[in-house]
């Protein structure tokens, strides 16, 4: 694709930081959120590109940060060509076990940020004819027992198909992009499962769906590591 710019949210490590490290590698321009300053400071060290990469404070479950972070993105680059809804994370415990104090924040982060994003970024996208990708989870289409994790990927599932009624008369495209099993910190210590993929298939599967041509709506890719059984 020609150069463009693209927000990622959550960027600061696993699929959102490969992501946006291979976009900058292909000449794109990159905005990446993270919600700890340190963490965000030191991708950006890592990262390099200073004149294509802008770093933003932001937590994905704020509508007034979410919104910021648009405006500011655009206001810096000049325009919005993609936005990508990655930011996301896993409590560990289930509906029966575990503590349901910390539930609340995973359930805004996955189902709430993506469609707070969403709501900021479509009109800037519309005048792009850009595209916004969700990313997903297996876990979006493959329930498990007592699993909200999966129940929040389940609504992501179906975000996805409703945004996509939304934006494709306005001439963006909407696609979910569902990882399987990915060895990133994501896991927090649970163990991985010796057959997960590393994180750049599924930036390369971003990268993809961002490559489409004017006129393509690529709505699904679902990215499974061999061997996974669910």
């Amino acid at each position: 694709m020609s150069s463009k710019t693209v927000l990622i949210t959550g960027a600061t490590s696993g699929i959102g930081a490969h992501t946006a490290r291979l976009l900058l590698d292909r000449g794109h321009r990159v905005a990446v959120t993270g919600r700890d300053e340190s963490k965000l400071k030191a991708f950006l060290d890592e990262a390099g590109h200073p004149d294509r990469l802008l770093g933003l404070v932001a937590d994905a479950a704020d509508w007034h940060a979410t919104e910021s972070v648009v405006t500011r993105t655009v206001e810096h680059f000049g325009a919005l060509d993609a936005a990508v809804a990655n930011a996301g994370f896993m409590t560990g415990d289930s509906i029966g076990a575990g503590d349901p104090a910390s539930w609340a924040p995973m359930v805004l982060t996955n189902v709430l940020g993506p469609a707070l994003l969403a709501h900021a970024a479509l009109p800037h996208l519309e005048a792009t004819g850009g595209r916004l990708v969700l990313v997903g989870s297996v876990a979006g289409l493959k329930n498990s027992p007592g699993n909200l994790y999966s129940a929040t990927k389940w609504a992501v599932t179906g975000l996805a198909e409703n945004l996509r009624l939304l934006a494709t008369i306005r001439g963006v495209g909407v696609t979910l992009v569902n990882p399987g099993m990915i060895d990133t910190a994501f896991w927090q210590g649970a163990g991985v499962p010796p057959f997960a993929l590393p994180p750049q298939p599924i930036a390369e599967a971003i990268r993809f769906a961002l490559d489409q041509p004017a006129g393509v709506d690529l709505n699904t890719l679902t990215v499974r590591p061999m061997g996974q059984p669910v």
